[in-house]
């Protein structure tokens, strides 16, 4: 048996890779705010632990003999940015006391990127393009994967940062408008309303059902074992994208639905992102990481999940 850290371990992520290593018999401590988390989600038998990633004192007796640290306790969504920029500073500090905790005690750290470093970038998107500076949400992130090569280079760590592609999967509901457009526009068509669409739908996205990031994650930590100060970025995505257009035509033929979209032309966001996709070559060479599931798989879980919720 193995003891691991989850930050973020309420979230729909967070909370899937904490059930999987405790199903597969490790002990786990989750730590959460709750912000876009809930305790629902919350595996049972996980030690539970309510603070902000920077207010977690790592020198407490229950972080001793900790064999990994998942971050994921990571405000995840780009509005929340442009609302409050002073959260590009607070998640590289939460990072830092990660980072020192792993410095002190040689831990292996796991992160979640993001796919949107490739802003202003064609696809297919790969781990040496140049980041161009696009938002506050790609900046906090990227400084973040600095920050590791940094500790990485000076202190020994070990640390990888997987760079998610459009995760969607259960346990989502807590995000609410935060949610990934796939959740949102299910939640839509169940209850009769047109799904909105930001300008035609034909910007598309590598859409990645959660179960396979956590594998990513998995795959990640277990690469990390016998490295010294090794840091890397790595993509996690299935490497085969669709149009929002076509995405939402799969949620109304799952659901039985034939509810038309509604289309707010011209796109009123700014820098908007129109493409991801992911070369998926470094993640098979270097973590053995393939995605399982497509799309149509992905929806199929997420919505037998929700009939599940509504019985």
């Amino acid at each position: 048996m193995k003891k691991y850290i989850v930050t973020g371990g309420a979230g729909f992520v967070g909370s899937t890779l904490a059930d999987r290593l405790i199903e597969e018999g490790n002990e786990v401590i989750i730590i959460d705010n709750l912000h876009t988390g809930s305790k629902e989600n919350v595996h049972p038998d996980a030690k539970f632990i309510e603070s902000d990633v920077l207010d977690i004192d790592f020198n407490d007796e229950i972080f001793e003999d900790v064999d990994g640290i998942y971050h994921l306790g990571i405000s995840s969504s780009s509005p929340m940015y442009k609302k409050d920029p002073s959260l590009v500073g607070k998640i590289i500090n939460e990072h830092i006391n990660v980072l020192e905790k792993a410095k002190s005690k040689k831990i292996p750290v796991v992160f979640a990127s993001t796919s949107s470093v490739y802003s202003g970038q064609e696809p297919h998107h790969h781990e040496k393009m140049e980041v161009l500076v696009t938002d506050y949400y790609t900046e906090g992130r990227y400084g973040m994967e600095r920050i590791s090569e940094l500790y990485a280079n000076q202190h020994g760590v070990n640390v990888i940062g997987l760079r998610l592609f459009s995760v969607y999967g259960k346990k989502e509901k807590a995000k609410k408008t935060y949610a990934n457009l796939i959740s949102q526009f299910m939640w839509d068509l169940q209850d009769g309303k047109k799904p909105v669409v930001y300008g035609d739908g034909n910007q598309t996205r590598d859409f990645t059902y959660a179960d396979d990031i956590v594998e990513a994650f998995v795959l990640a930590m277990k690469h990390l074992e016998g490295k010294n100060g090794f840091s890397d970025f790595i993509n996690a995505g299935t490497g085969k994208s669709y149009t929002i257009n076509e995405m939402i035509d799969i949620l109304n033929k799952k659901l039985g639905t034939t509810i038309e979209k509604e289309h707010v032309i011209p796109n009123p966001i700014k820098c908007y992102v129109m493409h991801t996709l992911a070369d998926t070559k470094k993640a098979k060479e270097t973590i053995g990481f393939t995605a399982k599931h497509s799309l149509e798989d992905g929806i199929d879980e997420l919505i037998k999940e929700s009939k599940k919720q509504t019985q």
